[in-house]
């Protein structure tokens, strides 16, 4: 049996000119992540990432002082453009927004998004950020094999789109819609969600583990 850890991205630098980089809080994660998993003797047989700037700074952060693989780029692990989902939603208030007010926004602009309807909106729709999801996970548990561990450094919109479709993989438009934002709104920054592959598939094992983070560690944005 084969398992891949999800690891979603140390804290972004929010409200800054590049949302794109690990802030120094980022950087903490991802060194605390990386020491707690040699703790328990993980050793990868392969490390993915998607192919933004905070995904590998993350798997630098975890990697230092380890003899991991080196990270392989796989792009269908990126995140959704939430900047342009948000502009895209109709009722954006003018100016800006704080962290809750953003947060709330971001929710309505994304389930407007999930929900269906407004496709050509959109430069990337929901049934293709899905797909290239799906895509990319079977990728990674195709690497861990029998008795392989994969390690993938990426974001809380693929993370939580691989969750929303083990947990029910029957699911309906509606109801896959409505668990991926469950899970996408609580994902811990450096949170692990364990996946195990077996012979009869993939299996969903634990879901946005952080006991590597102290209180004053814990971000989810």
């Amino acid at each position: 049996m084969g398992v891949v850890l999800l690891v979603r991205h140390g804290q972004a630098s929010f409200g800054s000119d590049d949302y794109d980089v690990l802030s120094e809080a980022g950087w903490t994660q991802g060194r605390l992540l990386g020491g707690w998993l040699r703790e328990r003797a993980l050793a990868p047989t392969a490390v993915i990432r998607g192919g933004m700037r905070r995904h590998r700074e993350t798997a630098e952060a975890m990697a230092a002082s380890s003899d991991w693989p080196e990270a392989a780029v796989d792009p269908g692990w990126d995140e959704f453009d939430h900047l342009s989902v948000v502009a895209a939603y109709p009722d954006v208030p003018e100016g800006e927004l704080d962290r809750r007010e953003f947060q709330r926004v971001f929710e309505l602009a994304t389930a407007r998004w999930s929900g269906g309807g407004h496709d050509r909106e959109y430069a990337e729709p929901w049934p293709a950020f899905r797909g290239r999801v799906r895509s990319a996970f079977r990728v990674a548990a195709g690497e861990a094999g029998p008795g392989g561990s994969v390690v993938v450094v990426s974001s809380g919109g693929p993370i939580a789109a691989v969750c929303a479709d083990l947990v029910d993989p029957g699911a309906d438009d509606a109801t896959y819609a409505r668990l991926w934002s469950r899970f996408n709104t609580v994902l811990v920054n450096s949170a692990v969600t364990r996946v195990v592959v077996g012979s009869t598939g993939a299996r969903l094992l634990t879901f946005n583990e952080h006991p590597h983070l102290e209180a004053e560690h814990l971000t989810y944005r």
